[in-house]
């Protein structure tokens, strides 16, 4: 289906990066078990936290070592939707399933360590801005292709990304809600702000007339892209496929297009739904705040 059937089990599920996922997965519930009883107090993780952390952990392996990683280095749109998995729905799924404890563990460290120098990253206007000028950034296509084809850049850019998306989600998440003083209409205003940011690179990308990525048009620069997929000679695919078109159902354009809009379609409904969740709980506290506005006075009165 969509071409996997031409690769093999280990270059579509990358079992390296499948291993490394179940460490994770064994460290995540060794603390929350056994260390939680030293270092917690024995603060118990609800269920549903357990579940966000591994449906984050599932997501980023999926996008970063699995089958749409792979079909991100043939197609444009996949590669949208691995970006998309990977620093907007990965990351605050991933924080909201690490317990308080934990989080109180690691910024005390922090704040005590040389990186407190840097505690200006996590300011909400900072923090959208990198993030989303690092990814915009990426997508023009002379940066977009030259990290595609060198590996050692490629992994050090995703992760950088990926501290920035968390740096970004940081105010959104809350993870330690008594240090967050972005409330109310502040939050909605930074929710809007990383909707408009990533909009410029999406539109370029969503209405460019002509293909913008060598990766994806030019069989010799695929197939040396496709290595950080695939160990060995590469080239053996032009021989064997021609090219990227040889897998895809739409012409490189069309599919260029396709990812801009699917990426500012799952932006747009993720931060959507932060939006009308951040307006409820607003609404919420200012309906109790008036309650007790009329309850007090009753309750004090001689």
């Amino acid at each position: 289906m969509l071409g996997l059937e031409y690769f093999t089990f280990t270059q579509v599920w990358s079992p390296i990066a499948l291993a490394t996922v179940l460490l994770i997965i064994a460290g995540y519930f060794v603390l929350i078990g056994p260390l939680s009883e030293k270092y917690g107090q024995g603060e118990k993780v609800p269920v549903y936290r357990k579940l966000l952390f591994l449906l984050g952990l599932a997501l980023l392996y999926i996008a970063q070592g699995g089958p749409i990683e792979l079909l991100g280095h043939i197609m444009f749109s996949f590669h949208m939707i691995s970006m998309a998995f990977s620093y907007l729905l990965a990351p605050p799924l991933l924080m909201l399933g690490i317990p308080v404890w934990v989080w109180r563990k690691v910024v005390s460290w922090l704040r005590r360590s040389p990186l407190r120098t840097l505690k200006f990253l996590i300011h909400p206007v900072v923090a959208a801005i990198i993030f989303n000028g690092l990814f915009s950034f990426y997508h023009i296509p002379v940066i977009h292709d030259y990290v595609m084809l060198h590996f050692g850049v490629h992994r050090l850019y995703y992760v950088v990304l990926f501290i920035t998306a968390v740096l970004m989600w940081w105010t959104l998440v809350d993870p330690l809600p008594d240090m967050t003083s972005v409330k109310g209409v502040k939050k909605v205003g930074f929710i809007f702000l990383n909707m408009i940011l990533l909009t410029p690179a999406c539109g370029l990308i969503i209405f460019a007339p002509n293909p913008m990525y060598t990766t994806y048009s030019d069989p010799v620069v695929w197939a040396k892209a496709m290595g950080y997929c695939i160990p060995g000679d590469t080239t053996m695919l032009l021989s064997q496929f021609g090219g990227p078109q040889f897998f895809g159902y739409l012409e490189p354009v069309v599919d260029q297009q396709v990812g801009g809009i699917l990426m500012k379609f799952i932006q747009e409904t993720i931060f959507a739904s932060m939006l009308a969740y951040v307006f409820f709980q607003w609404y919420r506290q200012e309906n109790r705040r008036e309650d007790d506005e009329e309850i007090l006075p009753e309750e004090y009165a001689p």
